[in-house]
Protein backbone atom coordinates (compact mmCIF):
# COMPACT_ATOMS: atom_id res chain seq x y z
CA UNK A 1 0.00 0.00 0.00
CA UNK A 2 1.16 3.74 -1.16
CA UNK A 3 0.31 7.22 0.53
CA UNK A 4 0.00 10.69 -0.23
CA UNK A 5 2.23 12.86 1.11
CA UNK A 6 1.86 17.07 1.05
CA UNK A 7 4.76 19.09 2.50
CA UNK A 8 5.17 22.99 2.62
CA UNK A 9 7.15 24.80 4.78
CA UNK A 10 5.33 27.91 6.49
CA UNK A 11 6.32 30.47 9.66
CA UNK A 12 5.72 29.77 12.94
CA UNK A 13 2.23 31.81 12.84
CA UNK A 14 0.65 29.19 10.25
CA UNK A 15 1.80 26.12 11.74
CA UNK A 16 -0.91 25.73 14.14
CA UNK A 17 -3.72 26.67 10.74
CA UNK A 18 -2.07 24.53 8.50
CA UNK A 19 -2.48 21.71 10.90
CA UNK A 20 -6.09 21.94 11.61
CA UNK A 21 -6.63 22.85 7.80
CA UNK A 22 -4.62 19.34 6.84
CA UNK A 23 -6.60 17.29 9.34
CA UNK A 24 -10.09 18.84 8.18
CA UNK A 25 -9.01 18.04 4.83
CA UNK A 26 -8.86 14.28 5.72
CA UNK A 27 -4.87 14.02 6.42
CA UNK A 28 -4.37 10.44 8.66
CA UNK A 29 -1.46 12.50 10.86
CA UNK A 30 0.48 15.70 10.73
CA UNK A 31 4.15 16.18 11.14
CA UNK A 32 6.65 19.15 11.89
CA UNK A 33 10.04 19.51 10.98
CA UNK A 34 12.63 22.30 10.61
CA UNK A 35 12.47 23.74 7.71
CA UNK A 36 15.61 26.47 7.70
CA UNK A 37 18.63 26.46 9.24
CA UNK A 38 17.38 27.27 12.92
CA UNK A 39 18.28 24.61 15.16
CA UNK A 40 16.75 24.75 18.91
CA UNK A 41 18.75 24.34 21.66
CA UNK A 42 17.55 24.97 24.96
CA UNK A 43 13.75 25.91 24.95
CA UNK A 44 11.97 27.66 27.95
CA UNK A 45 11.23 25.51 30.26
CA UNK A 46 7.06 24.49 29.75
CA UNK A 47 7.05 25.97 26.33
CA UNK A 48 6.26 23.81 23.01
CA UNK A 49 9.10 25.35 20.54
CA UNK A 50 8.23 25.82 17.04
CA UNK A 51 10.98 26.87 14.53
CA UNK A 52 10.88 30.05 13.01
CA UNK A 53 10.28 28.50 9.29
CA UNK A 54 8.79 25.15 9.89
CA UNK A 55 8.06 21.95 7.49
CA UNK A 56 4.62 20.61 7.64
CA UNK A 57 3.90 17.50 6.02
CA UNK A 58 -0.03 15.75 5.99
CA UNK A 59 0.11 12.17 5.06
CA UNK A 60 -3.27 10.71 3.22
CA UNK A 61 -4.75 7.31 2.12
CA UNK A 62 -3.13 6.43 -1.43
CA UNK A 63 -6.58 7.30 -3.42
CA UNK A 64 -6.74 11.25 -2.37
CA UNK A 65 -6.67 13.78 -5.18
CA UNK A 66 -3.54 15.32 -3.53
CA UNK A 67 -4.34 18.67 -6.04
CA UNK A 68 -7.77 18.71 -4.76
CA UNK A 69 -6.73 18.96 -0.98
CA UNK A 70 -3.82 21.68 -2.39
CA UNK A 71 -6.76 23.66 -3.46
CA UNK A 72 -9.14 23.49 -0.32
CA UNK A 73 -5.56 24.24 1.68
CA UNK A 74 -5.45 27.47 -0.29
CA UNK A 75 -8.87 28.10 0.06
CA UNK A 76 -8.69 27.93 3.87
CA UNK A 77 -5.33 29.67 4.33
CA UNK A 78 -5.27 32.83 1.40
CA UNK A 79 -1.57 33.25 2.70
CA UNK A 80 -0.22 30.29 0.90
CA UNK A 81 0.38 29.31 -2.83
CA UNK A 82 -0.24 26.34 -4.44
CA UNK A 83 2.88 26.06 -5.46
CA UNK A 84 4.18 25.70 -2.62
CA UNK A 85 2.76 22.66 -1.78
CA UNK A 86 4.84 19.34 -2.91
CA UNK A 87 2.61 16.38 -3.81
CA UNK A 88 4.01 13.16 -3.70
CA UNK A 89 3.77 9.59 -3.09
CA UNK A 90 5.28 7.84 -0.14
CA UNK A 91 5.88 4.25 -1.20
CA UNK A 92 5.07 1.46 1.60
CA UNK A 93 7.44 -0.07 3.27
CA UNK A 94 8.37 -2.13 6.80
CA UNK A 95 8.69 1.10 8.57
CA UNK A 96 9.28 -0.47 12.24
CA UNK A 97 12.53 -2.29 9.97
CA UNK A 98 13.33 0.93 8.63
CA UNK A 99 13.28 2.49 11.98
CA UNK A 100 15.58 -0.44 13.74
CA UNK A 101 17.87 -0.06 11.19
CA UNK A 102 19.10 2.98 11.88
CA UNK A 103 20.13 1.94 15.22
CA UNK A 104 22.76 -0.64 15.19
CA UNK A 105 25.33 -0.76 17.57
CA UNK A 106 27.83 2.10 19.18
CA UNK A 107 31.01 1.44 20.15
CA UNK A 108 32.44 4.16 22.95
CA UNK A 109 36.15 4.44 23.59
CA UNK A 110 38.01 0.93 23.99
CA UNK A 111 35.82 -1.69 25.30
CA UNK A 112 31.99 0.29 25.86
CA UNK A 113 29.22 -0.32 23.82
CA UNK A 114 25.66 0.31 23.54
CA UNK A 115 23.67 -2.60 21.63
CA UNK A 116 19.79 -2.57 20.94
CA UNK A 117 18.02 -5.82 21.85
CA UNK A 118 17.54 -6.81 18.06
CA UNK A 119 21.33 -6.67 17.44
CA UNK A 120 23.87 -9.64 18.19
CA UNK A 121 26.48 -7.70 19.98
CA UNK A 122 29.72 -7.09 17.98
CA UNK A 123 32.47 -7.96 20.95
CA UNK A 124 30.59 -10.22 23.50
CA UNK A 125 33.34 -9.84 26.02
CA UNK A 126 33.04 -5.83 25.75
CA UNK A 127 30.70 -4.09 28.15
CA UNK A 128 27.75 -4.17 26.31
CA UNK A 129 24.69 -1.80 27.15
CA UNK A 130 21.72 -3.26 26.07
CA UNK A 131 19.37 -0.57 25.26
CA UNK A 132 17.00 0.62 22.43
CA UNK A 133 15.89 4.04 20.91
CA UNK A 134 13.26 5.38 23.26
CA UNK A 135 11.06 7.94 24.65
CA UNK A 136 13.68 8.74 27.57
CA UNK A 137 17.17 11.12 26.64
CA UNK A 138 19.94 9.36 26.21
CA UNK A 139 20.73 6.86 23.73
CA UNK A 140 24.42 7.39 22.54
CA UNK A 141 23.32 9.03 19.60
CA UNK A 142 23.91 12.53 20.75
CA UNK A 143 27.43 14.08 21.08
CA UNK A 144 26.49 15.16 24.62
CA UNK A 145 25.73 10.97 25.63
CA UNK A 146 28.13 9.77 23.36
CA UNK A 147 31.11 11.71 25.01
CA UNK A 148 30.62 10.91 28.50
CA UNK A 149 30.76 7.51 27.56
CA UNK A 150 33.96 8.19 25.86
CA UNK A 151 35.01 9.70 29.03
CA UNK A 152 33.44 7.10 31.25
CA UNK A 153 35.44 4.26 29.35
CA UNK A 154 38.54 6.17 29.86
CA UNK A 155 37.99 6.90 33.71
CA UNK A 156 36.12 3.73 34.95
CA UNK A 157 34.73 4.68 38.12
CA UNK A 158 35.93 0.89 40.08
CA UNK A 159 34.86 1.10 43.36
CA UNK A 160 32.70 4.78 43.09
CA UNK A 161 29.78 5.80 44.62
CA UNK A 162 27.90 7.38 41.52
CA UNK A 163 25.13 10.16 41.10
CA UNK A 164 23.68 10.36 37.64
CA UNK A 165 21.55 13.80 37.81
CA UNK A 166 19.25 14.00 34.85
CA UNK A 167 19.57 10.28 33.89
CA UNK A 168 17.05 10.17 31.34
CA UNK A 169 17.38 6.88 29.77
CA UNK A 170 20.10 5.52 32.57
CA UNK A 171 22.47 5.30 30.07
CA UNK A 172 25.02 6.49 32.17
CA UNK A 173 24.33 5.51 35.42
CA UNK A 174 24.19 2.19 33.82
CA UNK A 175 27.57 2.13 31.95
CA UNK A 176 29.25 3.67 35.40
CA UNK A 177 27.32 -0.18 37.48
CA UNK A 178 29.05 -2.13 34.41
CA UNK A 179 32.35 -0.23 34.87
CA UNK A 180 32.53 -1.09 38.83
CA UNK A 181 31.33 1.29 40.17
CA UNK A 182 29.96 0.52 43.92
CA UNK A 183 27.02 2.24 43.82
CA UNK A 184 24.93 4.35 41.56
CA UNK A 185 22.19 7.05 42.60
CA UNK A 186 20.55 8.29 39.12
CA UNK A 187 17.70 11.05 39.56
CA UNK A 188 14.84 13.36 37.17
CA UNK A 189 12.47 15.67 37.10
CA UNK A 190 10.09 13.16 34.77
CA UNK A 191 8.88 10.11 36.18
CA UNK A 192 8.79 8.57 32.55
CA UNK A 193 12.86 8.96 32.65
CA UNK A 194 12.82 7.03 35.96
CA UNK A 195 10.44 4.78 34.84
CA UNK A 196 12.59 4.37 31.62
CA UNK A 197 15.66 4.18 34.02
CA UNK A 198 14.60 1.17 36.07
CA UNK A 199 13.32 -0.99 32.50
CA UNK A 200 17.25 -0.47 31.60
CA UNK A 201 18.80 -1.54 34.97
CA UNK A 202 16.80 -4.40 35.21
CA UNK A 203 17.50 -5.13 31.27
CA UNK A 204 20.95 -5.00 32.04
CA UNK A 205 21.02 -6.92 35.80
CA UNK A 206 22.65 -3.74 37.50
CA UNK A 207 21.09 -2.25 40.58
CA UNK A 208 20.17 1.48 40.73
CA UNK A 209 18.68 3.48 43.18
CA UNK A 210 16.70 5.87 40.93
CA UNK A 211 13.68 8.26 42.32
CA UNK A 212 12.22 11.90 40.94
CA UNK A 213 14.34 14.90 42.08
CA UNK A 214 12.04 15.63 45.13
CA UNK A 215 12.65 12.55 46.48
CA UNK A 216 16.12 12.62 46.28
CA UNK A 217 16.56 15.65 47.52
CA UNK A 218 14.13 15.02 50.62
CA UNK A 219 16.59 11.88 51.44
CA UNK A 220 20.49 12.58 49.36
CA UNK A 221 22.53 10.20 49.25
CA UNK A 222 26.29 10.21 50.72
CA UNK A 223 28.20 12.48 48.70
CA UNK A 224 29.55 11.02 45.27
CA UNK A 225 33.32 10.05 44.40
CA UNK A 226 32.08 10.99 40.96
CA UNK A 227 28.52 13.29 39.77
CA UNK A 228 27.26 13.40 35.76
CA UNK A 229 25.05 16.11 34.65
CA UNK A 230 24.32 15.62 31.13
CA UNK A 231 21.30 18.35 30.92
CA UNK A 232 21.82 21.62 29.49
CA UNK A 233 23.74 24.89 30.37
CA UNK A 234 20.73 26.99 32.20
CA UNK A 235 19.50 24.07 34.68
CA UNK A 236 23.47 23.13 34.69
CA UNK A 237 23.99 26.91 35.90
CA UNK A 238 20.87 26.66 38.07
CA UNK A 239 22.10 23.60 39.61
CA UNK A 240 25.54 24.46 40.52
CA UNK A 241 25.12 24.66 44.65
CA UNK A 242 23.43 21.54 44.49
CA UNK A 243 25.48 19.59 42.41
CA UNK A 244 28.58 20.66 43.83
CA UNK A 245 26.93 19.76 47.76
CA UNK A 246 26.37 16.34 46.32
CA UNK A 247 30.40 16.33 45.64
CA UNK A 248 33.02 14.84 47.80
CA UNK A 249 35.77 16.86 48.98
CA UNK A 250 38.20 15.84 45.82
CA UNK A 251 35.58 14.14 43.86
CA UNK A 252 34.99 14.22 40.37
CA UNK A 253 32.40 16.27 38.74
CA UNK A 254 31.54 15.68 35.00
CA UNK A 255 28.96 17.96 32.91
CA UNK A 256 27.85 18.28 29.30
CA UNK A 257 24.60 19.23 27.52
CA UNK A 258 26.11 22.52 27.03
CA UNK A 259 27.63 24.43 23.49
CA UNK A 260 31.38 25.00 23.56
CA UNK A 261 30.73 29.06 23.63
CA UNK A 262 28.63 28.18 27.14
CA UNK A 263 31.92 26.53 28.37
CA UNK A 264 33.51 29.33 29.73
CA UNK A 265 30.64 31.02 31.57
CA UNK A 266 29.78 27.73 33.35
CA UNK A 267 33.41 27.14 34.93
CA UNK A 268 33.23 30.36 36.66
CA UNK A 269 30.12 29.34 38.26
CA UNK A 270 31.60 26.17 39.36
CA UNK A 271 34.57 27.65 40.32
CA UNK A 272 32.88 29.98 42.79
CA UNK A 273 31.46 26.47 44.18
CA UNK A 274 34.67 24.98 45.04
CA UNK A 275 35.03 23.04 41.97
CA UNK A 276 38.00 23.24 39.49
CA UNK A 277 36.33 22.22 35.62
CA UNK A 278 38.09 22.71 32.09
CA UNK A 279 37.13 21.55 28.17
CA UNK A 280 37.68 17.78 28.35
CA UNK A 281 35.90 17.19 25.12
CA UNK A 282 33.92 18.51 22.33
CA UNK A 283 31.71 17.23 19.57
CA UNK A 284 29.58 19.02 16.60
CA UNK A 285 29.65 22.27 18.54
CA UNK A 286 28.66 20.59 22.17
CA UNK A 287 31.20 20.29 25.07
CA UNK A 288 32.21 18.27 28.53
CA UNK A 289 33.46 19.56 30.77
CA UNK A 290 35.36 17.58 34.02
CA UNK A 291 37.02 18.77 37.06
CA UNK A 292 37.36 18.14 40.88
CA UNK A 293 36.16 19.77 43.72
CA UNK A 294 38.53 21.42 46.42
CA UNK A 295 39.80 19.28 49.13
Amino acid sequence: MSWIQITTTVPEALVEPLYEALMSTGALSVTQAEGGQEEIFEPELGTTPLWADTRVTGLFEADTDGEAVVRQLVAALPQLKAGQFKVEILEDKDWVRAWMDQFQPMRFGRRLWIVPSWCQPPEPEAVNLLLDPGMAFGTGTHPTTAMCLHWLDAHPPIGQRVIDYGTGSGVLAIAAARLGASAVHGTDIDPQAITASRANAERNRVTLDLRLVNDFEAAPPPPADLLMANILSGPLRQLAPTLCAHLRPGGTLILSGLLTEQAAALIDTYRACGVDLALADTQDGWALLAGRKHG
